[in-house]
């Protein structure tokens, strides 16, 4: 029929439709985009990769066309996390109260742009972490370089800035003679408080009730690495690290809407066109249990379409931690407003109960029952006697020159702790035990809250003790080393509920947050254990070997 069809892991298909209408030349109603269900992606897969190459072998031949890259092409040619390299110097008056704060962050975005220009400017917003600073500079610089490209990757280089501002923090709280806990909670964000962009949340600040939620773990835990390291003499110490964390859901002060469809056909089946991508995360489920929530029925009673550019409208990139959020609200919306509609056919209150059966609907208000007969509607052109399409896009400011604005909506708020045992004799840094406190406003899904905890941790210890990308030398998974489940200790997570008046039901994002407290406790961590301040991650034996002797990095 003269189109093109590609099926590829993306984040993004409406983006990857704009793409490929300018790469082929054809109008977009001849391309559809149908994403394939391989979990995973976390900034990669916004980008594209095969679709060009599937699409063109396609036309060129008149033949369908499969591509599968090799580990090493894939590892060549997709996007990594930016290198960075930061400068950072914190003040703070004798009380502990943090007085002056001035980050300056180069970020190696190679030698094409992708996301760099994203990760520069979301950066400075968040390199104060999850605290009130009143003096404080932050610039960032994606710099071009003759190396791989950079891109998006979870956390857009807040993982990065969070490990040099928690690990100073750790030192400056030491010089002070404060316990580094005690610290953070002086100077964490309440309600009312301006952040570092003058921006104030009169409710939903978590910061410091995640903080207040490790305070028994702590205690407990810095307890019992004293008591093993007094009777140890051999190379074991042990060592626990704590670090905090944010991160604002969605665009930086730029439009991020979602649009959800719905409708209900002849048959009483309610249908839910929902283009949120589901790489893993849960989109599909979470979305689908807002939206019934909302129109007031059970989640088994809808069918859902998931995302495929022919079928569901734009409902956004899967990144930026903004599924939940933005495409929920949009969910949420468009249930509230199909659930409107089949009640003012019948004059019913907004209380009135709602059912779908056997080609009706069924509606029982104030001791009254209504039915909709569905057989004597006319459907629409596709096919639905009652349909609803809403579009949501969080409220923001842009930044001024001065970095002062309303970037996001809603912020996510994290504090993890890490338990370490090394052996300086070997360098080797062992993870015993994290324990994990999560602000996500209201827990749609705990099941998949947990979830993403604990693989966010996981990929977390990877970035700070194992991968190290070396083009050319680290181009498969023998030499590039990433975590296994031997290498995950016990995680204990503690799931908090600070509502949130822009989300959902009072949700927040969380698929990035989880990560970036891990790596800074872990340093802390290590750094409790052996006094040993690791500037570089991943925090190899070798490298860990000569701080302890005393060698730069």
């Amino acid at each position: 029929d003269g189109r093109v069809e590609i099926h590829a892991c993306t984040q993004a298909p409406v983006m990857d439709l704009d793409a490929m209408e300018i790469i082929l030349g054809l109008p977009r109603e001849r391309i559809r985009i149908v994403p394939t269900g391989v979990g995973g992606g976390f900034g990669s897969k916004l980008d594209l990769s095969v679709q060009p190459y599937l699409a063109l072998g396609a036309i060129k031949t008149g033949r369908p066309v499969r591509l599968t890259y090799t580990r090493s092409e894939s590892m060549q040619s997709t996007t990594k996390r930016h290198p960075a390299e930061i400068r950072l110097k914190i003040g703070a008056t004798k009380d502990g109260r943090i007085s002056g704060f001035a980050f300056s962050g180069d970020f190696n975005t190679g030698a094409y742009a992708s996301w760099g220009p994203t990760v520069a400017n979301r950066v400075p917003v968040h390199a104060s972490g999850p605290y009130a600073i009143e003096d404080y500079r932050a610039e960032t610089f994606a710099i071009h370089t003759h190396c791989p490209p950079a891109g998006a990757f979870r956390g857009f280089g807040v993982p990065q800035s969070a490990i040099a501002q928690e690990t100073l923090f750790d030192e400056l709280a030491e010089k002070l003679g404060i316990d580094p806990l005690e610290f953070r909670l002086k100077n964490a964000l309440v309600d009312g408080v301006p952040t570092v962009c003058g921006q104030v949340f009169e409710q939903g600040v978590g910061a410091r009730a995640c903080l207040e939620a490790l305070r028994d773990a702590w205690a407990r835990e810095r307890a019992g690495a004293e008591a093993f390291n007094a009777g140890t003499e051999g190379s074991l110490r042990r060592g626990v690290g704590i670090a905090a964390g944010w991160y604002g859901c969605g665009n930086t002060s730029l439009p991020n809407p979602s649009t959800i469809r719905a409708g209900v056909r002849r048959d009483g089946t309610v249908v839910l066109h929902q283009g949120a991508m589901d790489i893993g995360q849960g989109a599909n489920t979470v979305i689908t249990q807002i939206f019934a929530t909302a129109l007031g029925v059970p989640v088994a009673s809808i069918t859902l379409l998931g995302a495929d550019t022919d079928i569901t409208p734009d409902a956004g990139k899967t990144s930026a931690s903004r599924q939940t959020f933005v495409s929920g609200n949009a969910a949420r919306l468009c249930g509230e407003a199909l659930r409107a509609k089949i009640l003012k056919r019948v004059n019913a209150s907004p209380e009135a109960e709602v059912s779908f059966a056997n080609g009706a609907i069924l509606i029982r208000d104030r001791g009254a029952s209504h039915a909709i007969d569905l057989g004597s509607h006319k459907a629409d052109s596709l096919g639905y006697l009652f349909q609803a399409e809403e579009t949501y896009d969080p409220p923001t400011k842009p930044l001024d020159e001065n970095g002062q604005g309303h970037p996001y909506a809603q912020f996510g708020y994290a504090a993890q702790l890490a338990v370490v045992e090394v052996d300086t004799a070997l360098g080797t840094v062992r993870p015993l035990r994290f324990v994990a406190a999560h602000d996500v406003g209201h827990a749609i899904n705990p099941m998949l809250v947990e979830g993403q905890i604990q693989g966010g941790i996981a990929q977390g210890l990877g970035m700070a003790l194992m991968e190290e990308y070396l083009p050319g030398r680290t181009e498969n998974l023998h030499d590039y080393l990433i975590p296994t489940m031997g290498d995950v200790p016990p995680i204990e997570t503690i799931i908090l509920e600070v509502p949130d008046a822009h989300g959902p039901y009072g949700a927040k994002g969380l698929g990035e947050h989880v990560l970036i407290p891990t790596a800074p406790s872990l340093l802390n961590a290590i750094r409790a254990a052996t006094g040993a301040r690791m500037r570089s991650v991943p925090v190899t034996p070798s490298k860990l070997l000569g701080v302890l002797k005393g060698l730069p990095e």
